[in-house]
């Protein structure tokens, strides 16, 4: 969450050694990262516990329903388990934010990062940054770098496949508004029409009665799916990222949100004290290498 700040430079000449301090206090302070935008300020008006936020005292943090593994745990984001729900308190926590303070909020996947006032301060529900989501939305620092993957039943010919070329014969499916969707439209190119779900659920049922040969998911959702949910499935491979710049899920707020800066500033300090590579760790270890599809 970045606050906002526009410096204001003046003419030295003619001035006082009062007037002189008071410009070199005001002076600009350097960006800190990518997402900071426009309305960017200082670390220090950061106040913990004290930003203006959509309930005073409160930090308001929306994500979807239902709430999937191994990004959450039992559909219930406030528990503190999962991968995001982790992210997302120690997040609050470095804003000054304890758990009591926390409430959090129902939205839908494609509502997070549309046009438009937002009801929450962050949403954390796996939203990779990207250019064209940024003319609607501020993202803060990415808090986790992932890949897009394929899950095919096992002995089907879509988990045969060993290239980007041996997928475009086969009917694919992603959820709507999603990378992976991308990934099939731009990457993949399939002859047939890719499946477009509105949940991953829809997804992992259509591949589980044949409506479709594969689907598209992040990494670590693959995983989980094969894994624990349609465990007759398996991971054909995953996609490199695309134009050498990697995929990363960030926290999205309010364009030009007043908060922006600092909560990126809070996302950077646990990537700097690896606060996010313990949590990955511990939440998404399963989500080892697999086939890079090329």
């Amino acid at each position: 969450m970045r606050l906002a700040q526009h410096a204001l430079r003046r003419a030295a000449s003619g001035t006082t050694v009062a007037l002189l301090a008071l410009v070199v206090g005001c002076a600009p302070q350097p960006e800190e990262n990518a997402h900071a935008g426009a309305s960017g300020t200082s670390a220090g008006a950061c106040a913990r516990g004290e930003l203006t936020t959509k309930t005073s005292g409160k930090l308001t943090i929306a994500t979807d329903e239902p709430a999937y593994e191994p990004w959450f745990k039992d559909d219930k984001p406030s528990n503190g388990e999962g991968f995001e729900s982790a992210v997302a308190y120690a997040v609050a926590k470095q804003l000054g934010y304890d758990r009591n303070a926390v409430v959090w909020q129902t939205v839908p996947f494609n509502k997070a990062f549309a046009p438009g006032v937002k009801t929450f301060d962050f949403d954390i529900n796996q939203v990779s940054i990207s250019e064209e989501r940024e003319k609607a939305v501020d993202f803060s620092s990415g808090y986790y770098d992932v890949r897009q993957a394929v899950i095919a039943l096992k002995g089907s010919k879509a988990a045969q496949a060993k290239s980007i070329a041996d997928l475009q014969d086969v009917k694919l499916g992603a959820q709507v508004g999603t990378t992976s969707l991308g990934y099939i439209t731009d990457v993949v190119k399939p002859k047939q029409q890719p499946a477009v779900y509105a949940k991953n659920d829809q997804a992992k049922s259509a591949l589980k009665n044949g409506q479709v040969d594969a689907i598209v998911t992040d990494l670590p959702t693959a995983f989980y799916i094969t894994a624990a949910e349609v465990t007759d499935a398996k991971i054909v491979g995953q996609f490199e990222n695309q134009g050498g710049t990697r995929e990363q899920f960030g926290l999205v707020l309010d364009k030009g949100s007043a908060l922006t800066r600092c909560v990126s500033s809070a996302v950077d300090a646990l990537r700097k004290d690896r606060t996010l590579a313990k949590l990955e760790q511990q939440w998404l270890s399963d989500a080892v290498d697999a086939p890079v599809l090329k």
